[in-house]
């Protein structure tokens, strides 16, 4: 990528608004590729991944380790997670070479349990996500100058208005989102090109893959969030509001 069509930010820089929405502005005129690696350029090391090893971060994954041979890339272990994603983490140890770090609360599920009672998910999973999710990513980020997420704007509402890159005033450090114009298709199209690994459950109906308790497959033509908290009026863990 060529240095003069890469927008800048001083490392001294505020990042006040006008900054941020003039980033925005040029970032929009490039190509996924060209954002992923304008991140690296711009925030690395202290740049991390986090994955969830769904579709979107399995492409920025491939994407970010043809730009650097060590990406940072963490995932949420709630304890929850789909023994298809756990071989997934391991395949992609093999095959890019890399070791995703593992962020978890200390709090087990068993004292989770007897703190707050058996299965919190199914009776309050903005707590449960808030225990298992949010409070480790907080402690994980700190220190950190930017994180890349593989947040769409066609897969809810919510993110419908999602930009390119914006300072997240919740975690006080760079939220990168180089796939926001990606359809769903464009997602598959990469990585059955690029023979990039993903999760089998997407073939069997989960769109969305989140923790096992709380996450069903959906059926054509339904929301692809539908399957997340089925049944509730929740629809994010938490991570993106």
């Amino acid at each position: 990528m060529s240095s003069h069509h890469t927008p800048s930010l001083q490392a001294d820089e505020s990042p006040s608004p006008k900054v941020m929405e003039r980033l925005t502005q040029q970032l929009e005129c490039l190509d996924t590729p060209e954002v992923v690696g304008w991140a690296f350029e711009q925030y690395a090391p202290h740049l991390v991944l986090a994955s969830s090893f769904g579709a979107e971060d399995m492409v920025l994954l491939d994407m970010l380790a043809r730009v650097w041979p060590s990406p940072r890339v963490f995932y949420l272990d709630t304890g929850l997670l789909y023994p298809q994603t756990l071989h997934l983490i391991d395949t992609v140890r093999a095959k890019y070479g890399i070791h995703p770090e593992c962020v978890a609360t200390p709090l087990s599920l068993e004292q989770q349990a007897q703190q707050y009672g058996d299965a919190l998910w199914s009776r309050d999973p903005d707590q449960c996500c808030q225990i298992r999710k949010v409070e480790p990513l907080t402690r994980h980020l700190q220190g950190e100058r930017a994180w890349m997420t593989g947040i769409r704007r066609d897969q809810t509402l919510a993110r419908r208005q999602t930009p390119i890159v914006a300072y997240d005033t919740r975690f006080h450090l760079t939220k990168i989102n180089p796939l926001v114009r990606w359809t769903d298709k464009d997602v598959f199209r990469y990585l059955v090109k690029q023979e990039v690994p993903y999760n089998p459950l997407h073939d069997e109906g989960y769109p969305s893959i989140g923790c096992l308790p709380c996450t069903k497959p959906v059926t054509p033509g339904e929301d692809p969030r539908s399957g997340r908290w089925s049944g509730q009026e929740k629809t994010e863990c938490g991570l993106h509001l």
